[in-house]
């Protein structure tokens, strides 16, 4: 099985780091946010890691050439001319992953102790085109799921816009957790091009397919997408 791990993005809310550096390298507990989610994956025998670069790529093409991809085999997608968020830039780096049955994906600014077996499981069992982790935690920006974990729709708390693709009652709302399994199917039915948010595309994509999501309330957590979220990481991953 391969995986991306989309870290291609500005890292404005990290900001200021990110004036000099990707935000892939900052440090936790000295491993670098890149570094961790390449040996998360390792634990679960991924070893075949896709990694998108925009912003200062040739520093994180630097490290992982200089750390032998920390024993991975890592293959680049280069976004240097244009960031594409991460729809693009899964769309982007299709060549790279359609090869199998279906493939991970990972935000490069989060951790979680997620258990992937768990994940893939759930993903086999249930056969929808994409599973991803859920939880109940607090956020701004929710998704709706019905009684079977169907994703419905999404919702941002603050100023109440809703996007609904599947009209139920009594959504529940859960906070998306940033690992996905997709079917590889999915690159035939995606709709958008160029830079797009894969919530797009999930709300696109939820109307006519099934996306699950898994609940795995209680693991560790957390969007390392500020300077003060660093203190918190380092002490749920030492």
């Amino acid at each position: 099985m391969k995986a991306i791990i989309f870290s291609a993005g500005l890292g404005t809310r990290f900001k200021p780091w990110t004036n000099s550096h990707p935000k892939a390298l900052a440090v936790v507990n000295e491993k670098s946010l890149l570094q961790r989610n390449i040996e998360y994956l390792q634990q679960y025998n991924i070893t075949n890691v896709v990694v998108n670069v925009h912003h200062f790529p040739d520093q994180i093409i630097d490290a992982i050439n200089a750390n032998g991809g920390w024993g991975s085999d890592i293959a680049i997608s280069d976004e240097s001319n244009e960031v594409l968020e991460t729809g693009g830039g899964l769309l982007k780096a299709r060549h790279l992953l359609e090869d199998d049955e279906f493939f991970i994906t990972l935000n490069v600014d989060v951790l979680t102790d997620l258990d992937l077996n768990k994940l893939i499981a759930f993903h086999i069992e249930n056969n929808p085109l994409i599973s991803f982790g859920i939880t109940d935690r607090l956020t701004s920006r929710n998704f709706l799921f019905d009684e079977n974990s169907r994703l419905c729709g999404w919702r941002n708390n603050l100023t109440k816009e809703e996007k609904i693709s599947v009209a139920k009652k009594n959504l529940v709302e859960k906070a998306y957790s940033c690992v996905t399994v997709f079917n590889s199917s999915v690159f035939s039915l995606i709709k958008q091009t160029g830079k797009f948010s894969l919530t797009e595309t999930y709300l696109d994509l939820a109307k006519d397919n099934t996306i699950l999501g898994y609940n795995h309330t209680g693991d560790k957590w957390v969007d390392v997408g500020k300077p003060e979220s660093v203190a918190v990481a380092e002490k749920l991953f030492p």
